[in-house]
This record gives C-alpha cells, structure tokens and sequence, in this order.
C-alpha cells in the first residue's frame, strides 16, 4: 500500500512550463540593478508591514463594534434600573397609604389625604429628577405637536384656537414628547340665526 504524502499547498509546474517561467523572469531579473532590486524588497517589506497593520486594525475595529454593541444593549437593558429605584419608595407609600385608608375612620381622612399628596410629590420630584416635564396647556394656544384635541366647546370666555380644558396632563422628556396633553379647544359661538 501506498502512503499518502501529505498535501503542501504547492502548485507543481512540469519542466517545460517552469523552464518558460524562467525565461520570462530571468530577463525581468537581469535588467534591474541591485539598487532597484534593494528597493523592491523594501518596498516589498513595507508593504508586507502595511499589510499586518491593516489585518490588526481590521481586527481591532471588529473588537471595537462588538464591544460598543454589548455596551449598548447592556445600557438599553439596565437604563431603567436607576428610575425604578427611585420609583420603589414610591410604591411602598401608596401600599401604606392604602393600608391606612382601610382603618381610616373619618377623623383621620384629612391626613390621609395629606399623606396621599406628599406621595404624589414624591413622585413628580422624582420625575422631575430623570428630565420628565409636564405639559400644561390651559389657556395656551393650541399646539398640535404638544397637544391633542378630543373636541371644540363653543365659548366667548376664550379666544379662539385656545385649550379651553385640559383633561389628561401631557409629558415630555427632555424635547422628546411621551405623552400630549388631551385637551378642549375653544371656538367661537355660533351666530344664533332666527
């Protein structure tokens, strides 16, 4: 049996080719100087230089991609962390609050009503704290990229084109609006025609 020899990843080139290969690049060889020589193998070591800096880059800017990709996906997923701790304390007054409203008699309904609208500024401040703004929009001139209008109340107690009511608070968050506020417009009163 015969062995198999093991491959190399050469290219063998039969005599007569390899003769015609030599032909051709022997008068190529012959006709430069040993300085132009000198000169193309630092050429060609520069190049083989630019060549492991180019591949090091390429795999550094994969690196870099793959990290700023789990970076951000860690950020998008722990972003709230930060807003749902200062939330917990909040909860944790609305259960008290709601266990106090159920042994409350009527003498102590004023300081849980009290006690209701402290938690409710705790609440705002701490929205007010992560850059969440509220909208009012009461007796301003209606806004269509602040505010959304559900109906028109005929009305000479306000100029036309202005929220008359607001019946749901809107939010931004920075510039960027959450929510618009739900507002009245007013317009003019028809002309009562007889």
């Amino acid at each position: 049996m015969k062995k198999a020899e093991p491959n190399t990843n050469k290219t063998e080139i039969s005599a007569p080719a390899a003769a015609g290969l030599a032909s051709t690049v022997a008068p190529v060889a012959a006709g430069l100087t040993p300085e132009q020589i000198e000169e193309l193998k630092t050429r060609a070591a520069r190049a083989d230089e630019n060549w492991d800096r180019l591949l090091r880059t390429t795999a550094d800017l994969e690196n870099f991609k793959k990290r700023a990709a789990r970076e951000r996906m860690e950020t998008a997923q722990f972003a709230a962390a930060a807003l749902i701790e200062k939330l917990l304390p909040v909860l944790d007054h609305f259960e008290m609050a709601q266990a106090a409203a159920q042994n409350a008699g009527d003498d102590k309904l004023a300081s849980l009503q009290a006690g209701v609208a402290m938690i409710q500024q705790q609440l705002k401040t701490v929205l007010t704290e992560t850059g969440v703004e509220e909208i009012d929009a009461t007796g301003k001139t209606f806004d269509p990229a602040l505010h959304q209008a559900v109906s028109q109340r005929e009305t000479s107690e306000m100029p036309e084109g202005h929220v008359f009511q607001q019946l749901r608070k809107g939010y931004k968050l920075r510039d960027r609006l959450l929510r618009p506020a739900t507002v009245i417009v007013a317009k003019k009163p028809a002309a009562n025609a007889k």
